[in-house]
């Protein structure tokens, strides 16, 4: 295959998104969630954003963590990967879920152009302040965090062992 027929082809294949986010807890076990003005039907989310062009998740998440939080926040591991499927305009996406701890004594910096605000919300409440998809994923990544394990989800929901 030549460089014009790669092109074409790599050019013709499906495209994906992909986002990273990060748990990070408080010494209390609280989960941090941020508020987004531009979301008003579902404000309340983990930092982490879209992962950008040639880089990777785990870089995106340092990334979107310190633009976000104005704070060094430390990636510890990865807990879940989520496929979730389009919708509408919405393309299929990949979340890569981390844990990640800020440094001792750090209180998020948010810019005010991207988010209005931040606080610490018990696990049992993510069913109530986040997208049901999220809320399933968070409470995957928590289990999966607390077990040392990394889970696959579709969609939020766990596959089970028999169908992977």
């Amino acid at each position: 295959m030549d460089e014009e027929e790669e092109r074409r082809f790599f050019a013709g294949l499906p495209a994906t998104r992909s986002a990273a986010g990060a748990l990070i807890l408080s010494p209390a076990g609280e989960v941090l969630l941020v508020e987004r003005p531009y979301r008003p039907d579902r404000p309340w989310g983990l930092p982490g954003g879209i992962v950008e062009r040639d880089e990777s998740p785990l870089a995106a998440c340092r990334r979107e963590l310190e633009e976000e939080l104005g704070v060094r926040a430390a990636v510890r591991r990865l807990v879940a990967v989520d496929w979730v499927p389009g919708e509408g305009v919405r393309t299929t996406a990949l979340h890569w879920l981390f844990t990640a701890d800020l440094p001792p004594g750090a209180e998020p910096r948010l810019p005010p152009e991207e988010l209005s605000g931040w606080m610490w919300a018990a696990p049992g409440r993510m069913g109530d302040l986040l997208a049901p998809n999220t809320a399933r994923r968070v409470s995957a990544g928590l289990a999966a965090a607390a077990a040392g394990e990394t889970v696959y989800l579709e969609n939020g929901h766990p596959v089970p062992d028999g169908e992977r």
